[in-house]
């Protein structure tokens, strides 16, 4: 576990043709979070921290409280959420998070995508037993033992904390979200924290090395962001070039 979770998960794309599709993927999150966890992202942490993530990446405020009022009406679209997995080009483990309307067109859409970079999709739970899935938290402070004091004191089961350049990484169990964010908000005020995600997080790692198998990555990382339904894409793939 450690810094190297920031390689492992496939970010969304930023270049300006780009821009409407990451706006579209978080308005479709913000809009189930806030219909399941509440309007108010005071009271509703998952929201406030994917409101506070979105502003990170850019997107505008318009698209945020267009998603949120959206939220407010007894009707709308009825998105859920659906994991596919399995293995990747090289051999590496993948998992794909989508929030659908039509699971029928999301899984054939997804199985396309391994299928035409020669990929085999799995079965619920053949890779995802590889991956833990943990609770990041990382904001500027310099006092890690404040940090751990302030976390054991409000119990919460803290997995892994790091400390690097004035900057605090924790990790955590997923269930521990939310009491995590609480106790370091209780402890240290309002934060701006640099990570506030649940992510999957690989135990290990395969190397792809050959060319072939690099390009192909590449391409069945850009099929599966163009779309729609896929919100975040986890692996376990290790780049290394050939010399």
């Amino acid at each position: 576990m450690g810094r190297a979770y920031q390689n492992r998960k496939v970010s969304m794309a930023k270049t300006a043709d780009a821009k409407a599709k990451v706006y579209s993927k978080y308005g479709r999150e913000i809009y189930v979070t806030a219909k399941t966890g509440g309007l108010d992202p005071a009271g509703n942490l998952a929201l406030r921290g994917l409101i506070d993530r979105a502003k990170k990446d850019q997107v505008p405020s318009h698209v945020i409280e267009k998603a949120i009022d959206k939220a407010k009406g007894s009707g709308g679209e009825d998105f859920s959420p659906a994991r596919y997995e399995g293995f990747g080009p090289g051999g590496c483990m993948v998992m794909i998070d989508c929030l659908t309307d039509n699971p029928n067109r999301t899984f054939g859409d997804v199985r396309q995508c391994f299928t035409k970079t020669k990929c085999k999709i799995g079965n619920q739970g053949s890779v995802s037993h590889m991956f833990d899935h943990a609770a990041i938290l990382a904001f500027a402070h310099d006092d890690e033992d404040a940090v751990l004091e302030a976390l054991l004191g409000a119990d919460v089961d803290v997995t892994d904390i790091e400390s690097d350049g004035g900057k605090i990484t924790l990790f955590a169990p997923h269930t521990e979200y939310f009491k995590a964010k609480q106790a370091l908000i209780d402890a240290f005020g309002e934060i701006d924290f640099d990570v506030d995600e649940i992510q999957f997080l690989p135990q290990g790692s395969t190397p792809i090395t050959s060319d072939d198998d690099i390009e192909m990555f590449n391409k069945f990382i850009d099929m599966l962001n163009d779309l729609d339904d896929v919100q975040n894409i986890y692996h376990d793939a290790e780049i290394e070039s050939e010399e």
